[in-house]
C-alpha cells in the first residue's frame, strides 16, 4: 500500500543524519552507513562518525534512557520474574559487542566484567518436571530460572519454552470428547501471546454436514451444470425405471395362496422345455406377509411325486447367499394355474436381463446370425463372477447345474447373478449323480458360456460347430482367456492338473485383482453420490419443521401463536424464499433460490437479507443467524407441547 501512495525513487533517496542534541556529532555513528551500508554525503555536508569500528562515545546516562540503540549489548533478564517485561529487537551489530551481565536485585548477585565467554560446565542442567499442569509460552521458566519475554517479538520456536509441555507424557484420549486436552497438549508449541496468541481448539459443529469434497476434478468450473448438484440424470431415471416396474400389475392372472399382483414377465411366448425339461414361465408377485416382491418361476404340468425331494432341496439351498447367485426362498405347488403346477420363489430384481437378451437379442428374431463380439474387459468380468459362485458353491458341496445363457442374469452394468438355481436338484432327484461329475459340468458349461459370447454365435449354432476351430477363432483376445476357456472346456485338465474351480482361480488370479480394484473404484463413486444426496434430508426436514410452525393456529392459552413474535419474521422468511415474483409480478420458480435459502438458514450464516410484509408496510432486515436462532425457539417451544418425538 505504501508503494501505492509514495514514489519508489522518493524512498531510494538517502538523506542526511538529523542532528542529535546532546552530544558532538562527530562521536555518533551516521544512520544511512547503519541502513544502507554508506553515506554518499560523507565527504560533503554530513557531518556525523561514518567509521563504524570506532566505538561511540557519551554519556552512560544517555544510552540508558534510549529504548533501542543498534550498539547496546546483548541484554538477559534477571532471576525475577517481570511479568509484562518490553523486550527489543537487536541488530546485527549486536553481535560484535560485549556480553552484559545484569546485576541482581540485591548488590551481593554481581558479576565480573571480564568473564567474555560462557562456561558450559557452570550452567545447570536443565532436566523437565513430570507435572503434569499445561504450561503456557508466556509463563514458562527458562533453563537458567530466567523470565523469558511475552511480547509482539517473542520467538514462537524457542525449545526452553516447549520443553514443560514436551515433558506430559500423559496420554491423549481421542474418544474423551474434550477439546482442552488437544488444545494444552500442543499449548508449547504456540505462543500464548502478542501477534501470535493462541485460539482454544473447538469443537465442531455435527449439526452442520461438510460438502463432501468432488470424487473427480477433469471438468472445469464452467462446464458444471444444473445436473451437477443433484445424482446423475442417468442414474435416477435407472432408480425410477426399477421403481416403475416394480409397481406394473396385470389382470387375469391367479392369486396364488400367499402372493398377489402377479406379472408376466417373460419377454417370449414361446415354449421352451430345453433346460428343465417342462415348459415354465415366470411372474413377479408380492408376498401377502411381508409386502415384498419376489420372482415366480413355474414349472408347468409338474407333478410332485417325492416331498424328500422338495425338503432336501430347501434344507441345502436356503440359506445360500452369495453376491452373484439369485437367493432362493421356497418351493410349492399349486393349482390355481388350472393345472399342477410346481413353483420355485426367488429374490426380485427389477429390469434384469438375461446374457441371451443382452447380446444375442435380434428385433427380426433370428437365431441363425452371428452377432457382434463381447470386448475381452467385459468377458473377464463375467468369468471372475460366474467363478466366484461356483467356487461358492462348490465349497458347500452343492452344483449350479443350471449354466445357460438364458438363465444367468445382468442386473446393473456388468454384475451378473446366476438364476434358476435348485430347480434340477428337484426335477432330477431321482438320478442320484456324484457330485463331483455335477460340479465337472458346471465347469464345461461355465466354459461354453463364455465361448459363445466371445465368438457371437448362439448355443444353437456352437453345438453344430467345432469347439475346437471356436477357440483357434479367438486370436483377437489375449492368449490367458484362451487358456482359461481351454482348462474349462477340457474333461480332463491338461498336464495333469485338477479340473477344479479352486484350481482355475490361481489361473485368473491377476484378473481377479483388476475386478477387485473396478469394484472399489465404482463403490467410492456410489459413496460420493450417497455423499451429495444427504443434504437433501436435511431440507425436507427444515421444511417441515417451518411448515409445522407457521401452519399451527392456537399453542396453549395463546391465541394466534404463529402469528406474533418471532413466528412473524419467518412468515415473512417463508413468502421471501417460495412467493417470490419477478419484476412482471409473475411467481418465481427458480429452485436454486429455495435450496440456497434453506441452506443458509440451516447453517445460520451472517448474510443479512430483507424481508417485506405483503402489504409493503414492514421491512426487516436480519440475518440468517437470527432467523436460524428464531426457527429453533419456535420448534423446542412445540416440543414442550408434544408428547411426540420431534423431526
Amino acid at each position: 500500500m505504501a508503494a501505492s501512495r509514495y514514489n519508489s525513487n522518493d524512498l531510494r533517496r538517502q538523506v542526511g543524519s538529523p542532528r542529535s542534541k546532546g552530544r558532538d556529532t562527530k562521536d555518533t555513528l551516521c544512520r544511512n552507513v547503519v541502513i544502507y551500508g554508506h553515506c554518499r554525503y560523507m565527504d560533503t555536508t554530513c557531518n556525523f562518525n561514518h567509521d563504524q569500528n570506532k566505538p561511540a562515545s557519551g554519556p552512560s546516562d544517555f544510552l540508558s534512557k534510549k529504548s533501542f540503540n543498534a550498539d547496546s549489548p546483548s541484554f538477559t533478564p534477571s532471576g525475577q520474574n517481570l511479568g509484562q517485561a518490553k523486550k527489543t529487537t537487536l541488530s546485527s551489530q549486536a553481535a560484535n559487542a560485549a556480553p552484559f551481565t545484569p546485576r541482581g536485585v540485591t548488590a551481593s548477585t554481581q558479576q565480573n566484567a571480564d568473564l567474555t565467554m560462557f562456561n558450559p560446565a557452570g550452567a545447570r542442567e536443565f532436566t523437565p518436571s513430570g507435572n503434569t499442569q499445561n504450561y503456557e509460552l508466556g509463563n514458562s521458566n527458562m533453563g537458567n530460572g530466567a523470565a523469558q519475554d511475552n511480547g509482539v517479538f517473542s520467538d514462537p520456536f524457542a525449545m526452553n519454552s516447549m520443553a514443560p509441555a514436551l515433558a506430559n507424557n500423559a496420554p491423549f484420549n481421542p474418544y474423551a470428547g474434550d477439546p482442552s486436552a488437544v488444545s494444552g497438549a500442543g499449548a508449547g508449541f504456540y505462543s500464548s501471546g502478542g501477534a501470535y496468541a493462541s485460539v482454544p481448539m473447538q469443537q465442531p459443529n455435527y449439526h452442520l454436514y461438510q460438502p463432501y469434497d468432488a470424487y473427480r476434478g477433469e471438468l472445469q468450473p464452467w462446464q458444471r451444470s444444473t445436473y451437477d448438484y443433484f445424482i446423475p440424470a442417468a442414474m435416477r431415471e435407472e432408480i425410477q425405471k426399477k421403481m416403475f416396474a416394480t409397481q406394473h400389475t396385470m389382470p387375469g392372472l391367479p392369486k396364488l395362496e400367499n402372493y398377489h399382483s402377479l406379472f408376466s414377465l417373460d419377454t417370449s411366448h414361446r415354449k421352451n422345455t430345453a433346460c428343465f425339461g417342462y415348459h415354465s414361465w415366470v411372474y413377479k408377485a408380492q408376498k401377502v406377509t411381508t409386502g415384498l416382491h419376489y420372482v415366480l418361476r413355474r414349472l408347468e404340468g409338474y407333478r410332485l411325486s417325492n416331498d424328500q425331494s422338495v425338503m432336501s432341496v430347501m434344507r441345502d439351498w436356503k440359506n445360500v447367499r452369495h453376491e452373484n447367485i439369485v437367493s432362493f426362498h421356497e418351493t410349492f405347488t399349486s393349482q390355481n394355474f388350472g393345472d399342477s403346477s410346481l413353483i420355485f420363489v426367488y429374490d426380485w430384481h427389477p429390469l434384469a436381463k438375461t446374457l441371451a437378451e443382452q447380446h444375442f437379442s435380434s428385433p427380426l428374431g433370428n437365431n441363425r446370425q452371428r452377432y457382434p463380439a463381447v470386448p475381452e474387459g467385459i468377458l473377464w468380468s463375467y468369468v471372475c463372477q460366474i467363478a466366484s459362485a461356483l467356487y461358492y458353491l462348490h465349497n458347500k458341496n452343492l452344483a449350479a447345474r443350471c449354466l445357460d445363457l438364458s438363465k444367468i442374469l445382468v442386473t446393473e452394468k456388468s454384475r451378473i447373478r446366476l438364476g434358476s438355481c435348485a430347480i434340477l436338484d428337484v426335477v432330477q432327484y431321482d438320478h442320484n449323480r456324484p457330485i463331483q461329475e455335477l460340479q465337472g459340468e458346471d465347469l464345461v458349461k461355465f466354459g461354453k458360456v463364455i465361448l459363445c459370447l466371445a465368438t457371437g454365435m448362439p448355443p444353437n449354432l456352437l453345438q453344430s460347430s467345432n469347439t475346437k476351430a471356436a477357440l483357434d477363432s479367438l486370436v483377437k483376445y489375449s492368449r490367458s482367456l484362451r487358456d482359461a476357456l481351454q482348462f474349462l472346456l477340457s474333461p480332463v485338465a491338461p498336464n495333469g492338473q485338477p479340473h477344479t474351480i479352486a484350481h482355475f482361480l490361481t489361473m485368473i488370479a491377476p484378473q481377479l485383482v483388476q475386478q477387485a480394484n473396478n469394484t472399489l473404484r465404482e463403490n467410492d463413486e456410489q459413496q460420493y453420490w450417497l455423499a451429495r444426496e444427504i443434504e437433501n434430508g436435511r431440507i425436507a426436514r427444515n421444511v417441515m419443521k417451518l411448515s409445522v410452525i407457521l401452519e399451527r393456529g392456537d399453542l396453549g392459552s395463546q391465541s394466534n401463536w404463529s402469528e406474533v413474535g418471532d413466528r412473524f419474521q419467518l412468515k415473512l422468511f417463508r413468502d421471501y424464499v417460495f412467493h417470490r415474483v419477478d419484476a412482471s409480478g409473475k411467481p418465481d420458480l427458480g429452485l436454486g433460490h429455495m435450496l440456497s435459502c434453506m441452506s443458509k438458514l440451516d447453517a445460520g450464516v451472517d448474510e443479512q437479507i430483507m424481508l417485506t410484509s405483503r402489504d409493503n408496510e414492514t421491512v426487516f432486515v436480519i440475518t440468517y443467524r437470527e432467523l436460524r436462532g428464531m426457527f429453533e425457539r419456535a420448534f423446542n417451544e412445540l416440543m414442550k407441547f408434544s408428547k411426540s418425538p420431534g423431526l
